[in-house]
């Protein structure tokens, strides 16, 4: 009994390094990439000094980040404090455990793989809130409310957007969710549910051009302003990991997951998880891209766009397809 129970134990830690050791490794160099991606939009080289073409400049950073002091305001609640971080960025990683890569590479297929993701990734505004009000600075406290006032409000416009892609399946289990797309994508039966998810997406995970608690000009900051070393890190990681699962969602839940693009035979003796990789890699390169490219919104535009266009607009979508599903026969049980 023992014996059985210490390997399953040593299966699952294998497969756990084997997701969260790439993944660190794919966040690592998506700073890499969002450096290179501006530097040519805006016409420059970005990092190129440290190993070939600029290719160690994240360890470089993150070796920089590992060696720096971990200074602790005065009068902060030390202990919440250093919990914030470490909380935030265990958070981001939770999620992956129902990510499948592809049909056979998940670390646990539940039948409530999206109702898990959407539970644990709510669950970040608590890190996000601690790590203001520990800091003990009306800076840091400003961002951390206004980043959690923005996730909440787009986690209700992205719920109702969820919702009525389920109807179309009728299961909560992502693998089920990409198999119903085999014969045509979701993007092209549900195109305006997936542009109030793509934007909502850049909005849950605080990116330009909805990157307010981050807003230098007002807050100095936002919610880490007083967060160095590693303890900043984290942050950054967990940020970076949320960027990539928001990808990993919007290619799982319109793009086909890992199916390849066109029913041609020649597609499927590639692996599901290069086409994987390539559909998040594009997504990967457009919350850049939008970076890159558009103006920061003021606060009140960013939960007027929330809570009085997405909200009704993602509400009456929910209705038109359950109305559309039931007067064909369709509505799942």
């Amino acid at each position: 009994m023992l014996l059985f129970f210490f390997e399953n134990f040593l299966i699952t830690l294998i497969k756990f390094l084997g997701l969260i050791l790439p993944l660190l490794i794919a966040v690592a160099y998506l700073t890499l990439m969002e450096r290179k991606v501006i530097g040519s939009i805006q016409r420059r080289k970005g990092p190129n000094v440290v190993g070939v073409a600029g290719l160690l400049q994240p360890l470089a950073d993150g070796l920089k980040l590992f060696l720096k002091e971990t200074i602790i305001p005065s009068h902060a609640n030390r202990i919440l404090f250093l919990i914030a971080p470490a909380l935030t960025f265990l958070l981001s990683l939770s999620s992956w455990a129902v990510i499948p890569f592809s049909e056979n590479f998940v670390l646990s297929n539940i039948n409530v793989g999206v109702l898990y993701v959407f539970a644990v990734s709510s669950l970040g505004v608590y890190g996000i809130i601690i790590s203001g009000w520990s800091s003990n600075s009306k800076y840091a406290f400003l961002g951390s409310l206004r980043s959690a006032a923005q996730m909440i409000s787009y986690e209700v416009s992205i719920g109702l957007i969820i919702i009525s892609l389920l109807l179309c399946v009728g299961s909560l289990n992502l693998i089920d969710i990409v198999d119903a797309q085999k014969n045509s994508w979701f993007v092209f039966g549900l195109f305006p549910a997936f542009l109030m998810f793509f934007i909502s997406a850049l909005a849950e995970t605080n990116r330009p051009p909805f990157d307010l608690p981050e807003a230098e000009a007002e807050l100095v900051s936002g919610y880490n302003v007083e967060y160095s070393s590693m303890t900043f890190a984290l942050f950054f990681l967990g940020e970076y990991s949320n960027i990539i699962l928001m990808s990993s969602l919007t290619v799982i839940f319109f793009f086909g997951g890992w199916l390849p693009p066109f029913n041609f035979v020649g597609f499927y003796l590639i692996p599901g998880f290069f086409w994987f990789s390539i559909k998040v890699l594009f997504f990967l390169f457009v919350f850049i891209w939008v970076r890159a490219s558009l103006p920061r919104y003021r606060y009140d535009q960013l939960m007027r766009l929330g809570w009085k266009v997405f909200l009704p607009i993602s509400l009456g979508w929910v209705v038109f397809i359950a109305g559309f599903l039931f007067f064909l026969g369709q509505f799942p049980n």
